[in-house]
């Protein structure tokens, strides 16, 4: 049976590491009650521990792209504690990537399926909720890269742009049920995903940082938020440049490392749990 308290639930996906263990331990900071999701459960055990509250939070280990095991999740959350305040689809990955070589054809796939199917999927078993009761949260982390098609990343860049535009579409869809669809845009964020990059980072920001102005834009129920807010201004820029002028000045622009670039020189491996918080690829 769901208990009944004052203090806000909130129920985060990729939350291992990251974007997500960032907004994890902002909220456990605040007294929140956690659902927390992500592929690695020893981390997630870890985390737990960590927290100010550790039997206020509750586990789930899985791979956001298992529709089932989300919703499984989901109600078992809400059968625990009632229907959360505030919804997060954090998770994502990112790999560069080449149309030309098939062997890339998968990270095309597991890339969207990642960063706006599972976004579906993990706000589908929350909306009825929170439709009933007039009030909620759903927050998708998009990205400054899904403003337009960086090249050699185009799983990514498509991914986000197709976030972001269903994000569009939901809140206005829920603007009558009282819902709020809030839509997060990051720049670059200092996490495991971002250490890797190979390039400049422009107003690199930590991931505390982040956490601390992302859950003030969500207590605000902003609709969309591009973090750092100098990545607003580049954002901008990116959307207006002509079609020449931005091809002529991005066609030679440095890449992400493909995946199979990355285990050669012996990186780690995106993870489903980890936020890559890269959008521009150092092409601002």
């Amino acid at each position: 049976m769901a208990t009944h308290t004052t203090s806000p639930k909130v129920f985060i996906t990729g939350a291992s590491s990251g974007l997500g263990e960032a907004l994890a331990r902002h909220y456990a900071a605040q007294g929140a009650i956690l659902g927390l999701v992500g592929r690695r459960g020893d981390k997630l055990a870890d985390l737990a521990a960590s927290l100010p509250h550790p039997h206020a939070v509750h586990s789930y280990a899985l791979d956001v792209r298992d529709a089932l095991a989300l919703r499984a999740a989901a109600g078992d959350f809400m059968a625990r504690h009632g229907v959360p305040d505030i919804v997060i689809a954090n998770a994502g990955i990112s790999h560069g990537v080449n149309t030309e070589d098939a062997a890339d054809l998968p990270h095309f796939a597991s890339v969207m399926d990642t960063n706006w199917m599972a976004m579906i999927a993990t706000f589908s078993p929350f909306v009825a909720p929170m439709r009933e009761r007039k009030r909620g949260t759903l927050v998708g982390i998009g990205s400054v890269a899904g403003v337009r098609g960086l090249p050699g990343h185009g799983a990514y860049s498509a991914s986000k742009a197709a976030a972001m535009t269903y994000l569009e579409s939901l809140r206005v869809e829920l603007r009558a049920d009282k819902i709020a669809v809030v839509t997060i845009a990051p720049g670059y964020i200092r996490t495991p995903m971002t250490d890797g990059n190979p390039f400049p980072m422009p107003f690199l920001m930590d991931s505390d940082a982040f956490a601390r102005k992302a859950a003030a834009a969500i207590a605000r129920g902003r609709r969309f938020v591009v973090l750092p807010w100098q990545m607003g201004i580049v954002a901008c820029a990116m959307r207006r440049l002509p079609r020449w002028l931005y091809d002529m000045l991005f066609a030679r622009a440095p890449r992400k490392p493909r995946l199979s670039e990355r285990k050669a020189n012996g990186a780690a491996s995106a993870s489903v749990d980890t936020r890559p918080d890269d959008p521009p690829d150092g092409r601002a």
